[in-house]
């Protein structure tokens, strides 16, 4: 007997917590075995050091969500078609055109919202965070600061408000957001031939790596997480570090120490220290000591 489609829908949205982590725990096992099967960098700093906090603040960040936010991006997408709210619902839409265009327009919001916090020296407080982690893999990708964790919820609800997209929509939306960033962060070797295919399409993890460089004119590049190419035509695409990716220095100038890796460190970070010279607007008013640069026209 056939599965009735609309049944299989309600039935995800209906259990998304368990269909979000049963992804995030089946995406985390595979990248954390393919980076120890074939780890793109050498790591100087051993996991027992990095992965109890960064998984810390990930969990941390989850309960903390789930107290403050009374609504989920698949709770309101949910609402939001019931009561007829948002553009979409009111171009009339097939569903598959609907469905797709609520996949992208999601993910250029995440590529701005990506880009505002580079440039607003405020923000970047917050975001350093994720840029301050020493080494690079698929814990990084998780490793947020719980504030921005939160103006990144608010940000994406009122998108889902304004948009209306399908509820479907914003759950595998949600879904395939976890999987590349997993993917993009994770310390693993791709064949160069096979980056250069898939980077047409996504986001790398050589592609992203680049924009963990503590070079700011690097770190302001490359800030997409699942379609590659927003960077391609909107001006923030950089093939790859100057220095190649073994010999590119991961995190930024101002924390360096292993003890800035630990878990309270990590908290307090937004309210330490200045805001750097990372935000993009600083690098743009200091030209000559963070030169923006002409990304290479070669992908390799």
């Amino acid at each position: 007997m056939p599965i009735n489609s609309s049944f299989l829908v309600d039935h995800l949205l209906d259990n998304e917590p368990t269909v979000r982590l049963a992804f995030f725990l089946g995406i985390f096992l595979l990248m954390a075995s393919w980076e120890l099967l074939a780890p793109r960098r050498h790591q100087g700093i051993p996991r027992r050091i990095r992965w109890p906090n960064n998984i810390g603040i990930v969990v941390f960040n989850t309960v903390l969500l789930r107290i403050l936010t009374p609504i989920s991006a698949v709770g309101l997408a949910q609402f939001a078609q019931s009561q007829s709210w948002g553009l979409l619902h009111y171009l009339s839409l097939p569903p598959w055109l609907s469905f797709l265009l609520a996949i992208i327009i999601l993910d250029l919001a995440i590529y701005l919202q990506h880009v505002m916090f580079h440039a607003v020296p405020c923000l970047w407080r917050l975001h350093r965070m994720h840029h301050a982690d020493l080494e690079f893999d698929v814990t990084t990708g998780s490793r947020f600061h719980p504030v921005e964790i939160l103006l990144s919820m608010a940000i994406k609800l009122l998108i889902i408000a304004a948009l209306g997209p399908l509820a479907v929509a914003v759950l595998v939306f949600e879904v395939i957001l976890n999987a590349l960033a997993m993917f993009n962060h994770a310390n693993v070797r791709l064949p160069l031939a096979i980056d250069g295919i898939l980077r047409k399409m996504i986001v790398t993890p050589d592609m992203h790596r680049v924009h963990h460089s503590v070079l700011p004119h690097e770190a302001n590049s490359n800030f997409g997480f699942n379609l590659s190419l927003w960077d391609r035509y909107l001006g923030t695409y950089r093939a790859q570090p100057e220095k190649g990716h073994d010999g590119m220095t991961i995190g930024i100038d101002q924390f360096r120490s292993t003890r800035d890796l630990g878990l309270d460190r990590m908290l307090i970070q937004p309210f330490k220290d200045s805001s750097g010279n990372y935000s993009i607007n600083r690098a743009i008013k200091n030209p000559d000591k963070h030169p923006v640069k002409r990304p290479p026209n070669r992908d390799h």
